[in-house]
Order: structure tokens, then C-alpha cells, then sequence
């Protein structure tokens, strides 16, 4: 066996994993503080990074950007998150929004 044959390209497999745990272990925090489950989606925010979405059994929300798809995905895995495939219907009725959002979102509109 050669040198290349015996070598092992686990530095960024390794890397990407320790990543994933660091993020995951923000997701599952989130998820103990608001009713100790949550469901979420992972999504591309542009061509280096995505963002994982996680509303918790009590309808509160948060995000988390994780540096790549696989590495958000692993991230959600680890933490246990039920992720959807997107943003809509079911996983949208859970959130709650509260005063701060209604005031912001209610200013956007009318320019404020």
C-alpha cells in the first residue's frame, strides 16, 4: 500500500462534526428552555451557510446558522429536532409571536 492509499481525510470530516456538536448543543439548550422538544427546518441562507429554524414545544422560535447544509442537518440530528421540509403550514402554526414582533412586523408595513 502506498502512503495515499493509507491516508485519511478526517480532519474535515472531524472538523464539520465538532461544528455540528457546538451548534447542536444551542439547539438542544433552546429546546430544554421552551417545553423540551422542537421542531425545525434547515435552509440554504446563500452560497456558505445555512440556517436552522427551530420553533420549541411552546411556540417560541430562534434560528442558528451552522456554516454548511450537512453540517446543519447533523446539528438538528444530534439535538434530537424533528426537522419539516419547509417553513410552511404545520411548523408555521406553532410559532407565537409576541409584542415585539407584532410592533416590528406592524412597522415594517407602514414604514417605521
Amino acid at each position: 500500500m502506498s502512503s495515499a492509499e493509507t491516508a485519511t481525510p478526517a480532519a474535515p470530516d472531524a472538523r464539520a462534526e465538532r461544528r455540528a456538536k457546538r451548534i447542536a448543543k444551542n439547539l438542544t439548550s433552546f429546546a430544554k428552555q421552551h417545553g423540551g422538544s422542537a421542531d425545525g427546518v434547515v435552509e440554504y441562507i446563500g452560497g456558505v451557510a445555512t440556517r436552522i429554524v427551530v420553533v420549541g414545544a411552546d411556540g417560541a422560535w430562534g434560528d442558528q446558522v451552522a456554516p454548511s447544509y450537512a453540517v446543519g442537518r447533523r446539528a438538528a440530528e444530534l439535538a434530537g429536532i424533528t426537522l419539516h421540509d419547509d417553513f410552511e403550514g404545520e411548523l408555521a402554526l406553532k410559532v407565537k409571536t409576541g409584542q415585539y414582533e407584532w410592533k416590528r412586523m406592524a412597522g415594517i408595513q407602514i414604514g417605521g
